[in-house]
């Protein structure tokens, strides 16, 4: 049989509530994790061999960078995709034209309580 461990796959530093819990995969996507995951991170750091022409196809997918219709190869990218660096959007502009007034340290009645209303 494909994949075979005698020990489920746990991630506990990137998912420390487990790979069900994070939120990230399918209640499916989680069950094949857990129960090929060793064998697939074997495979893919090159520390065991593959065993069966489904084992090498899994290599082989991972290797070119497609998952094509290996249901093993997707949810490794997938794994991979979620464990990997963040990417960080921040919306940023520039305070060019900004009016002095405007600024909350300057001290022309900016909001001191202590200034008469004419």
């Amino acid at each position: 049989m494909s994949f075979e461990s005698d020990k489920r796959f746990n991630d506990f530093k990137h998912f420390p509530r487990g790979l069900r819990r994070s939120g990230e995969f399918t209640v499916a996507e989680a069950d094949s994790l857990e129960k090929f995951g060793t064998a697939m991170l074997a495979l893919y750091q090159g520390a065991m061999e593959p065993r069966d022409e489904v084992e090498a196809a899994f290599i082989a997918q991972v290797k070119s960078g497609e998952a094509g219709g290996n249901p093993h190869a997707k949810v490794w990218f997938k794994y991979l995709k979620v464990i990997g660096p963040k990417r960080v959007h921040r919306l940023c502009t520039v305070a060019g034209g900004a009016e002095e007034s405007n600024s909350f340290d300057s001290g022309n009645g900016g909001g001191g309580g202590d200034e008469s209303l004419d």
